[in-house]
């Protein structure tokens, strides 16, 4: 009796075993024919500043956060690696040191967004390594770096892609596309008068970017969107460029200064007075960071060894005949754009200004003997930084890699190359006292 309940018990058990068993193949079955999530591409990124945590942090994982991660972020400062990685809502490990980083995250590509004057040292030191670079503009801020970025990709044979997101703005886009139909026929010329307010181009002049050693000047690290822009549209070299530049407003030409604005005895007098504890993102991101190395975001305008120029002109020639006519202050009361395209057969204007209650953006094209007509057909933009221009390259870069590129809105060191160069031979010709520059003397492209 108890032989034969025992037997029973051991026959239900095995039956009830075993169709658990069959249940758990099937559920395997399922689970390995359920198709697996898209790998998603492993950046590593150098310089947690603003840009480095918005558009390279957080923005760009809204954007393309199911076909990227962050896996390290590093910085000189190692609290603002951290409250980066706050601020983006990652657990990426954080360095001070890059090759450590690379070594322990192993990425598929390193993005730079450090300092300007520092680009070059991590562009090279990730080619070295082994790794495709993704780095912010400009690619270097003198000559010396530019040739040593294009020498090192060629030598060591990976690939560096320069972010200029201002040929993603839908209006570049458009004229982009105007040239390529020759519906202007040959560009002649261009004019470009590039306005920065007195919140935006005052900022410069608070930060890093107020040394020309850091920067290049705004010429380079302001600049060279533009330049770019107008080197796209053209599709042509520039050769020679000579230019003017003068300090007028910042820096020794006021009677008070500080150090920085928290602590200024002047602020009740000074129109330039930033309160940056009204930020919480700056107050994190620099302020509680300033004990590891002294950066102060809020540094004073005025301060005597600012050698940036805050209002410029220069003419540029270029390989086909063309010209550039650019010129920049950053001390205006609105910010914005003012561009004229003139070709053989009609004329461009594009224009885009913003100040307290104004505000203006239009595209027109004007035909030799034709109508002149208000493009109002430009694709909705897409939201997110820049007006739209940083998800439209994110999209690009991540989301469409390896798709066709009509408009050759990505850039690599050649095109990154000849933006700086511009910037480079401006600022030596100011030097020179408006001499002319011939780019082929500085840099072999």
């Amino acid at each position: 009796m108890t032989s034969e309940r025992s037997s029973n018990l051991n026959r239900r058990e095995f039956i009830r075993s075993s169709g658990a068993a069959v249940a758990a193949a099937a559920i395997a079955g399922t689970a390995a024919t359920t198709p697996a999530e898209p790998r998603r591409e492993r950046l590593a990124l150098v310089g947690t500043g603003g840009r480095g945590s918005t558009m390279w942090g957080r923005n760009l994982l809204q954007d393309c956060g199911d076909v990227v991660e962050i896996v390290g972020l590093c910085d000189i400062n190692a609290k603002r690696a951290l409250a980066s990685q706050k601020f983006i809502g990652i657990n990426a490990p954080t360095f001070v040191d890059f090759d450590q980083m690379i070594g322990a995250t192993k990425p598929d590509r390193v993005v730079v967004a450090t300092m300007d004057s520092t680009h070059a040292q991590y562009i090279i030191r990730a080619m070295e390594l082994g790794y495709d670079v993704i780095t912010e503009k400009p690619l270097g801020t003198d000559e010396e770096q530019c040739q040593s970025i294009l020498d090192a990709e060629k030598r060591l044979g990976k690939k560096v892609t320069v972010t200029f997101n201002a040929r993603h703005i839908e209006g570049a886009k458009r004229i982009k596309q105007f040239a390529l139909d020759k519906t202007l026929g040959d560009i002649i010329s261009v004019n470009f008068h590039k306005y920065l307010s007195t919140d935006h181009g005052a900022s410069y002049f608070r930060r890093w970017h107020r040394l020309r050693e850091n920067s290049g000047s705004l010429l380079i690290t302001e600049g060279c969107h533009t330049l770019d822009q107008v080197n796209w549209w053209l599709d042509s070299v520039p050769v020679e460029v000579e230019a003017h530049g003068t300090l007028r407003v910042y820096g020794r030409n006021n009677s008070f200064r500080s150090s920085h604005c928290r602590v200024c005895p002047y602020k009740d007098r000074c129109q330039f007075y930033w309160d940056i504890t009204r930020s919480a993102f700056d107050m994190k991101l620099y302020a509680e960071c300033e004990s590891e190395d002294g950066y102060l975001r809020d540094g004073c305008v005025w301060k005597e060894d600012t050698n940036i120029y805050d209002s410029m002109s220069v003419i540029v020639r270029y390989e086909n005949n063309a010209s550039l006519t650019y010129t920049l202050d950053a001390f205006l009361p609105f910010e914005g754009d003012e561009v004229i395209i003139n070709g053989t057969k009609g004329r461009i204007d594009w224009n885009s200004y913003a100040g307290g209650d104004y505000r203006r953006e239009d595209l027109r094209l004007t035909r030799t003997f034709g109508k002149s007509e208000l493009i109002t057909d430009l694709p909705k933009p897409l939201a997110g930084g820049h007006g739209g221009a940083d998800p439209s390259m994110h999209n690009l870069l991540f989301r469409q890699a390896g798709a066709p590129d009509p408009l050759g809105s990505l850039a690599g060191t050649r095109a990154a190359t000849y933006a700086s160069l511009i910037g480079i031979g401006a600022y030596r010709s100011i030097d020179r006292g408006g001499q002319v520059v011939k780019l082929r003397d500085l840099v072999a492209v």
